[in-house]
């Protein structure tokens, strides 16, 4: 809380001989004093006014305070916080999020003489841009006269030359980046032939030029300056056509972190330019510092470097599995059908890959190797499905999403909104086949199996004692569901790394380079290479989901176990299986015991959850991806619940009408 004699012992320590850190640390406690608790603005100028009024009061305190203001002038240079402050020292992802880490954990000093490293010590929060913004002209330039003295044109001589050294600095940046050959070849035809970039510097130059002569006229400044804003507009347009380069190529991270930091120099200079051409200088200087400490507080964030340079990526990400899901929907009796007919394949795998599963439990391995095997069967079978074109129902829901997702946009009426819950219901009623036709396979091949071995070899592929532990560990009343909600995380995972992996098989145009490189063409042959180029890239994305998610089944559990986590996997399909496996050793005694009916009753929740978490974390993804705002979200989440009280069914059956 501040108080007067705050104000008092504050006037007492200025002191302009002090050294370089305790005449920063008198600027911080200053600035303290005035912040004070960060409730009031109001409060806040009240008390910069009490300051401006004790100042102007006392002579000698006034030359005191200008005497510490050329100090503080002469040794720190204002032209890094203008022209840096809120960038990147090097234009990397990676070397950004590692620079805000720093700032984060790292306390800084005020024995410095960069302006950036003061003023974040100085106006460290977001109240202050606030009380900035709220100075009016006339205290701004009772402030102003204050530091400089009377008749002195020094300190607006001083902050023009270092408005046009950082708009200098900030022109430098931009031609570096723009010349740069991981944009420039990105760049469209026709933005290349205009070369906006060549004459950026010769431009700023001559608004210097007009800026410092002493005979310059306000015509040849306003056109010195228009030149410049037409140059930066161009600039402007000219980097914006890469985005439309990753549409068809991919997406980096560290490309779309470069071309924010590109457009957001532009927009600096912008806003130094203004400055420096306002007629009210003590104001726009105010209006600038203000938006400065803004940018400090977004410069500190991690939470805003990744959402504002993953944005186009989570965007590619979904559309990309947004093309992969929509073979998951379908929308007539046939394709319902035929649906059934591929998830039946899919649980046929799935049998025999519950029975490789119990075979590796009995070869007793380690924990480790025990996983790493779990997961190689796993992925293996996934790979299986997919290369047979079967499905499993669990990995729909995180390609589905995205593709549900995209229609989005074409949402604007209420029948848009009625069309997109039809496209619920589809999904749903795929869903649905899909896990059906998973279950009602798996359950009869596993029992046939696990049958004939009995029959033919004497012993069951399970123990009565695991028999028993498996219908115990699916009980409806323990953590399966909890797990299968866990299984839902993992398989979303696995849709975004096979969304990231074909994003980056696309942006290294890895199937041109399989397609035409010479020693590829010469160990494969020109025709079984250009197969193989297809091949890979439409089914890449498949590859990175199915391996990915049977390692991440057979590994997590492990790991989790290793940190006592106590996390485990449930998938509706296998855990089908098990029970299938379990009732095979147990006998048709099994029907008697109450851990075989608990167990039966679990299934239907983990298909649930399994598709259930899975979709939701998908489609949301998607919808920030597409920027689909609240109101948006809630009409559609209304019309599916009056879907669901005016046609339940219609979410389990395909309807013969609506199809013909």
């Amino acid at each position: 809380m501040s108080r007067p004699n705050d104000l008092a012992r504050l006037l007492a320590e200025l002191d302009a001989e002090a050294d370089l850190p305790h005449r920063h640390l008198w600027l911080i406690h200053l600035l303290e004093w005035v912040r004070g608790d960060r409730d009031s603005v109001p409060g806040a100028t009240a008390r910069l006014q009490l300051f401006l009024d004790a100042v102007e009061a006392r002579p000698e305190l006034r030359a005191r305070l200008q005497a510490w203001w050329a100090q503080l002038v002469d040794t720190v240079d204002i032209t890094t916080l203008l022209a840096d402050f809120g960038f990147a020292p090097r234009t990397a992802f990676v070397s950004e999020l590692a620079a805000r880490l720093r700032t984060k954990w790292l306390p800084g000093t005020p024995d410095t003489i960069d302006a950036s490293e003061l003023f974040v010590l100085a106006v460290p929060h977001e109240f202050d841009a606030q009380w900035m913004a709220a100075l009016d002209e006339a205290q701004l330039n009772r402030l102003a006269a204050l530091l400089v003295p009377p008749g002195e044109e020094s300190g607006i001589s001083l902050w023009r030359h270092a408005l046009l050294n950082a708009i200098t600095y900030c022109a430098g940046q931009i031609l570096s980046t723009g010349f740069a050959p991981e944009l420039r070849l990105r760049m469209s035809e026709e933005a290349r032939e205009a070369q906006p970039f060549h004459a950026l510097i010769r431009d700023v130059e001559s608004l210097r030029v007009e800026v410092l002569h002493a005979l310059r006229t306000p015509d040849r400044l306003n056109e010195a300056a228009q030149r410049l804003r037409e140059r930066l507009e161009a600039c402007r347009a000219a980097t914006a056509t890469v985005y439309t380069h990753f549409e068809d190529n991919g997406i980096s991270v560290g490309l779309v972190f470069r071309l924010r930091q590109l457009r957001e120099r532009i927009v600096r200079v912008r806003l130094l330019l203004d400055c420096l051409l306002s007629p009210k200088p003590a104001l726009a200087a105010a209006r600038l510092m203000s938006s400065l400490v803004q940018v400090g507080q977004e410069r500190r964030s991690l939470r805003a470097l990744f959402a504002s340079n993953s944005s186009l990526v989570a965007a590619k990400v979904a559309e990309r599995s947004a093309e992969t899901g929509e073979h998951y929907i379908t929308r007539t009796p046939a394709e319902y059908r035929s649906m059934v007919h591929k998830a039946a394949g899919g649980g046929l795998v799935i049998a025999f890959t519950t029975l490789i599963k119990f075979g590796l439990y009995a070869l007793a391995l380690s924990a480790f190797w025990a996983g790493f095997w779990a997961g190689v069967n796993y992925a293996v079978s996934f790979v299986l499905v997919q290369l047979l074109h079967f499905t499993v129902a669990t990995k729909q829901p995180a390609m589905t999403a995205p593709a549900m997702a995209a229609k989005l946009k074409e949402l604007g009426s209420g029948d848009a909104i009625e069309s997109f819950v039809d496209e619920i219901t589809h999904l749903v009623r795929s869903q649905v086949a899909a896990v059906l036709g998973n279950v009602l396979v798996v359950m009869p091949v596993v029992l046939g199996i696990a049958l004939l071995m009995l029959h033919t070899l004497g012993t069951p592929p399970i123990s009565e004692k695991q028999a028993l532990h498996v219908l115990e560990s699916l009980h409806l009343l323990g953590p399966s569901v909890f797990f299968a909600a866990f299984t839902g995380v993992l398989l979303f995972a696995s849709s975004i790394i096979a969304g990231w992996t074909e994003n980056w098989f696309v942006l290294a145009r890895m199937d041109s380079a399989i397609q035409y490189n010479p020693r590829i063409t010469r160990l494969l042959g020109t025709a079984r290479a250009a197969r193989w180029a297809h091949f890979l890239r439409e089914n890449i994305s498949g590859f990175a989901a199915n391996i990915s998610l049977g390692f991440m089944l057979g590994l997590v559990p492990v790991i989790a176990t290793f940190f006592g986590l106590g996390l485990d996997v449930r998938h509706v399909t296998l855990s089908a299986g098990q029970i299938a496996a379990a009732c095979a050793t147990l006998g048709l005694d099994v029907l008697h015991q109450p851990g075989f009916w608990w167990a039966a009753a679990t299934l239907p929740l983990l298909g649930a959850f399994n598709v259930g978490v899975s979709f939701y974390l998908a489609f949301n993804l998607a919808m920030r991806a597409r920027n689909v705002s609240g109101v948006e979200r809630s009409r559609i989440y209304a019309a599916i619940r009056a879907r669901l009280r005016s046609a339940p069914l219609s979410f389990f059956r395909p309807e013969r009408a609506r199809a013909a």
